[in-house]
């Protein structure tokens, strides 16, 4: 079997009075829409370990998240689609949540790990699987040379030249890729990251690691609003604003984050007038299901 998807993940333009008032003109490319739980940049950075894990003859696929994790449920979405079995180390005490049910509705099997034991993921990957020569090793996030490399080529899908392009960044793979992108079909396009995590600026040595030519780009750290997975009634509510206004749904973990970054710059005035600014939408909406209470506060 091959490893084909089919990317169906067209740009859409945001209009809002604020984006008028600033004469800029913003839009988001869908890869929220690639596929119900392969979406996002979780299916660009899985396609080439895919690809490598097939061409290994590796037919059991090993990689590590939260409780909550898109990426979990992610791979196991993929293994089912491509014929391979898939094994998720889960941080933390053993829970029942609908990721997880999602998650073994695939064939995944779960093996809940302590916070300790699970810093060390090639140790864990290795006391459990060492032995299995059908195994395939996945950094947690997809989180690889050959995650960026399938980023990377979101660019060359784009119809139209853009000044600036934003997305989420949890391990810097897609910033990366994106990065790369960028250079690759030599486009005059300044990056915008936004680190979904606190103190961020330390993902700049993650995302040069994987960069194929040192480049100038920005991140914004100012937008985590508490750390990963950590919310605000300011973020909730600019969620809900943007979900009823638009029609395009977002997760408070990333690209509701990576937003309300764009939407607080351009208030202040960050961007020239004129700009053509795309959002990247990551995907990752199953987020939403650990963050159901916070809507109804």
């Amino acid at each position: 079997m091959s490893i084909d998807l089919e990317i169906f993940s067209p740009v859409q333009q945001i209009h809002d009075k604020l984006f008028d008032e600033q004469d800029l003109k913003v839009f988001i490319k869908r890869d929220d829409l690639i596929h119900p739980l392969l979406s996002g940049n979780k299916w660009r950075k899985l396609k080439y370990p895919l690809k490598q894990a097939m061409a290994e003859n590796k037919a059991h696929l090993v990689t590590f998240g939260g409780a909550y994790s898109n990426h979990l449920l992610a791979t196991a979405a993929a293994a089912s689609r491509f014929g391979f079995r898939s094994t998720g180390f889960v941080r933390g005490e053993e829970v029942n949540n609908d990721t997880l049910f999602l998650c073994r509705l695939h064939g995944m099997q779960l093996i809940f790990t302590n916070r300790e034991s699970y810093r060390d993921k090639p140790a864990l990957f290795e006391k459990h699987f060492g032995n299995d020569a059908n195994a395939y090793f996945i950094d947690e996030g997809g989180a690889s040379a050959l995650g960026a490399k399938g980023v990377s080529e979101l660019l060359s899908e784009l119809n139209e030249s853009y000044d600036h392009i934003f997305c989420a960044c949890g391990t810097g793979t897609t910033a990366a890729g994106i990065i790369n992108g960028i250079n690759f079909q030599k486009l005059k396009t300044r990056f915008h990251g936004v680190p979904v995590l606190k103190n961020g600026e330390f993902l700049r040595t993650d995302i040069n690691h994987l960069l194929e030519e040192p480049v100038e780009y920005d991140l914004h750290t100012d937008y985590h609003f508490g750390g990963y997975a950590k919310t605000t009634g300011d973020l909730i509510r600019f969620i809900k604003r943007f979900v009823s206004s638009t029609g395009i749904l977002i997760d408070p973990v990333y690209t509701g984050k990576m937003l309300f970054a764009v939407y607080d710059l351009a208030a202040k005035g960050h961007f020239p007038k004129g700009s053509r600014i795309l959002a990247v939408h990551t995907g990752g909406i199953w987020g939403l299901l650990g963050m159901k209470e916070k809507f109804g506060e």
